[in-house]
């Protein structure tokens, strides 16, 4: 059973959900749009007031409800540092055991927001069951149930029945109107994660109704990219993902120079420029463009998402290690353990410095911080470095 919750956390946590097309007036649409592009750019208090605009323009947009909902949910994920692909790639997809409760307040305003954009949708189905924006709007707002469900309260099966229904409607909407390439993104998305599953998690999901194949996954995906439509950044955000987890790293490159040119002001865009190069071997190339991001956000006053700052000292301290550049690695390295950040950073800089010590013929350094990396990776569902740690222990 506890497989099966993971499973059902990894295919819920990873669909990427934000405003889309729907019927509304001029006033409201430009509102998101421009709530979309603050979100976009890390600028989450603004594109929350805007989004609040948005529904105060048009009370029966639901696509405006729906934005509000998602910035408030990405405002929850931002606090607790969990919105990088490497929240999404192995066993760290598994929500956080040491992640803080959602602050009552934003909760209780994300479900208002939420059921508002439900209850629109749904009014709309009643009235004209064939209509596939509707559908849309209904799919996308279940999906962002599921993925709030999932990530914030933690329940994977709850979020897992949301979402099927997500799945369904937007199947119900490429079958309307095949012109509508943004309903492929939750499609896509989840029959990509359904196919990655070990076969008998995948038999479960193939049991509540979910289709797999992961090269027609990614291919809808793809597809939902090249649609000019407002969910067309949502897509390329998880192409990002998803050609990291094919080690297609060209192809995430591409897409993250695309982002980077549309959303300046997006910090983490840059430190998942670098994080892609490190994971394709590119230390030295990972190491000048974290240098770069480090320099052009040097006075951005802005919030930082929670363990930021350790997080790009433990990405410039890899990349330098990779590069040869020891001293320098540990000096990025140690910085990192001592700022607040996410377990398995600190966790992951250890294994490094572990590895360091290592090369300087310091065994038993090498071995206390191969067994710290081991701890706190263990802590915060990072097995994979976990076992890493335990394997050069042993050696």
């Amino acid at each position: 059973m506890e497989a099966v919750r993971r499973a059902a956390a990894t295919i819920v946590a990873a669909a990427v959900l934000a405003a889309a097309p729907a019927v509304a007036n001029e006033q409201s649409r430009a509102l998101r749009l421009r709530a979309a592009e603050q979100i976009y750019n890390l600028d989450r208090d603004p594109a929350i007031a805007t989004y609040r605009q948005a529904v105060a323009a048009d009370p029966q947009d639901a696509g405006a409800h729906r934005g509000l909902a998602s910035a408030l949910w990405l405002s929850i994920t931002f606090r607790r540092g969990n919105l990088t692909v490497d929240d999404y790639l192995g066993k760290v997809s598994r929500p956080s055991a040491q992640a803080p409760p959602a602050p009552p307040e934003t909760a209780a305003a994300f479900r208002e927001a939420l059921d508002r954009a439900l209850g629109l949708s749904r009014t709309r189905i009643a009235s004209n069951p064939k209509d596939p924006d509707a559908h849309y709007q209904l799919g996308a707002a279940v999906g962002l149930r599921a993925s709030y469900t999932a990530t914030v309260d933690g329940s994977a099966m709850g979020a897992f029945r949301a979402a099927r229904e997500a799945y369904d409607e937007h199947e119900r909407v490429m079958q309307l109107d095949p012109r509508r390439k943004d309903a492929a993104l939750i499609v896509g998305t989840y029959r990509y994660l359904v196919a990655a599953l070990a076969l008998p998690l995948r038999w479960v999901a193939y049991v509540a109704g979910f289709g797999g194949g992961r090269e027609r996954g990614l291919h809808l995906v793809e597809e939902a990219a090249a649609y000019p439509g407002d969910s067309q950044t949502d897509a390329r955000f998880a192409l990002v993902l998803m050609y990291n987890r094919e080690r297609r790293y060209d192809a995430a490159l591409a897409q993250l120079a695309t982002l980077r040119d549309q959303y300046p002001r997006n910090r983490l865009v840059w430190l998942e420029t670098g994080s892609t190069l490190l994971r394709a071997g590119r230390g030295a190339d990972a190491e000048r463009v974290i240098d770069e991001g480090i320099r052009r956000f040097a006075g951005d006053v802005r919030a930082r998402m929670f363990g930021e700052d350790a997080l790009w000292s433990y990405k410039r301290g890899a990349a330098r290690e990779a590069a040869g550049r020891d001293a320098d690695a540990e000096q990025d390295l140690r910085k990192a353990v001592s700022l607040e950040g996410r377990r398995w950073v600190h966790g992951r800089a250890h294994l490094e410095l572990g590895k360091l010590a290592l090369k300087a013929g310091n065994r038993a350094a090498a071995n206390r911080d191969f067994q710290t990396a081991a701890t706190l990776c263990e802590s915060d569902n990072d097995s994979l470095w976990a076992d890493e740690a335990r394997r050069l222990m042993k050696k």
